[in-house]
Formats: structure tokens, C-alpha cells, sequence
């Protein structure tokens, strides 16, 4: 069954480019994987919203392992003005 992840990634206002440049190389990275079906990127002002659809389970694990992912995540510490969210949801209609 093919999962849906939302990342909702809030930017401190001066470092907004920045994590622009660092979530474009993750998407072209992500966009890679065999299981990635989706991996969408939206932006409002200081917010970076990545809409994402997974095969499966075990292709989101492959990805929420992968370097390039982490090193992302480690980053953010000093960019975000928010902790990163992310909502796995099912589609409805």
C-alpha cells in the first residue's frame, strides 16, 4: 500500500536561500530512489512544504536512512525556526 508523508519544514527568515539550495539537493537526491513515486516541494514566504508518496514501507525506511537525508535532518537544527513536522496520513478522498 502506497504511504503519504507531508514535511512541513519553517525557515528562520535569514537563512531562507539557504535552506531553499539544501531542500532542492534533497529532493534531487530523494527523487532518485527506486521506491519514490513523489517527491514534490511547495514553498509560502519562510515555509518549505515536501509532499511525498512512498511504494511502500520498507522504501521509506531505505530513505529515512540515507546520508544525504540525515546530514539534512542534523542540519536544520541551525536553519529551522521550528522543529521539523512530519505527518504520515492516509488519503481519503
Amino acid at each position: 500500500m502506497m504511504i503519504s508523508i507531508t514535511a512541513i519544514i519553517k525557515s528562520k527568515q535569514e537563512k531562507i536561500e539557504e535552506v531553499k539550495n539544501l531542500i532542492q539537493n534533497l529532493v534531487l537526491q530523494t527523487r532518485k530512489e527506486e521506491a519514490c513515486i513523489r517527491y514534490d516541494l511547495h514553498t509560502t514566504e519562510n515555509v518549505f512544504i515536501i509532499w511525498e508518496e512512498w511504494k511502500d514501507q520498507a522504501g521509506l525506511d531505505i530513505h529515512n536512512n540515507q546520508p544525504y537525508l540525515q546530514d539534512f535532518i542534523k542540519q536544520s537544527e541551525s536553519f529551522a525556526s521550528a522543529p521539523i513536522q512530519v505527518y504520515k496520513t492516509v488519503q481519503i478522498l
